[in-house]
């Protein structure tokens, strides 16, 4: 297969935008963004920048004319416009489409309440609480017993992988590929943190049978907040079996995992 070089970005301002244009131009690829025509986003001056219309197919087939592949990396409300982000693709000839899909595998989720998810990133999640610890208070919340396996991934990996894969085309061609910095538990987390700040955490138990009632509560008030309750279960709940355990693409990538030792002190250094 042909190799790619010219890459467009969709997204490129959001979260997870940034560390995957990173990636792009460290791992030497020409980098487009494209963003709202309004957007006031900078970007690295080795970076095309394009600002289109994001609701017109006919300008997304101008902007993504000549590139290779195309990326998204939308989130919110801007994912359901992903296939006309698709077709403008097809019809420009675009040769490799990443859909913004960097998270849990929504193949298989065990809940159907909510819609997208978010992907456990997990030096987020540390500082801003989702994983159940808050570094700041240094207290945490262990969900159900503490002790289900979960994998987590820094934004950066997941920018690493993207050029990877886009690096490796006919190893990557129209796969699902299943990434993380590492596979954890909740309580693996507790004690890696609680020997880096040098003190114990203070604990809350959880269940997440009471989260799933929350949630449904909320859901039911049209309270979007409910997403952070079965998203929590849909990830730790024992028997849960959301971490990668199988099709791993890390090693076919030629990258390792990351240390949840050095994530942990990255997080707990962004809290002082």
């Amino acid at each position: 297969m042909a190799a790619l070089t010219k890459v467009a970005v969709l997204g490129a301002s959001g979260n997870l935008g940034p560390p995957v244009v990173q990636a792009l131009l460290a791992a030497g690829f020409k980098v487009t963004t494209i963003t709202r025509q309004e957007s006031k986003a900078t970007f690295p001056a080795d970076v095309v920048v394009k600002r289109v219309d994001l609701s017109s197919e006919e300008s997304l087939i101008e902007a993504v004319k000549g590139q290779d592949a195309v990326i998204s990396t939308v989130s919110g409300e801007a994912i359901a416009s992903q296939k006309l982000f698709i077709d403008a693709a097809i019809t420009a000839q675009v040769k490799r489409f990443i859909p913004s899909e960097f998270g849990i595998n929504t193949r298989e989720a065990r809940n159907t309440n909510f819609g997208q998810f978010v992907a456990p990133k997990i030096a987020d999640g540390l500082r801003n609480g989702f994983f159940g610890f808050d570094l700041k208070n240094k207290t945490c919340q262990i969900y159900d017993s503490g002790n289900e396996p979960f994998s987590g991934t820094n934004l950066a990996f997941i920018g690493k992988c993207v050029a990877a894969a886009l690096a490796k085309p006919g190893a990557t061609a129209n796969k699902f590929l299943t990434i993380a910095s590492f596979t954890i538990t909740q309580n693996e987390v507790k004690k890696v943190i609680e020997e880096e700040i040098g003190s114990e955490l203070t604990v809350t138990n959880v269940k997440t049978s009471d989260l799933e009632k929350i949630g449904q509560q909320k859901l039911a008030n049209n309270d979007p907040t409910a997403f952070v309750e079965y998203l929590s279960q849909c990830v730790f709940a024992d028997g849960a079996g959301q971490a990668v355990t199988e099709n791993a693409a890390v090693t076919v990538l030629g990258l390792q995992e990351e240390s949840l030792r050095e994530t942990v002190r990255a997080a707990i250094a962004a809290t002082q």
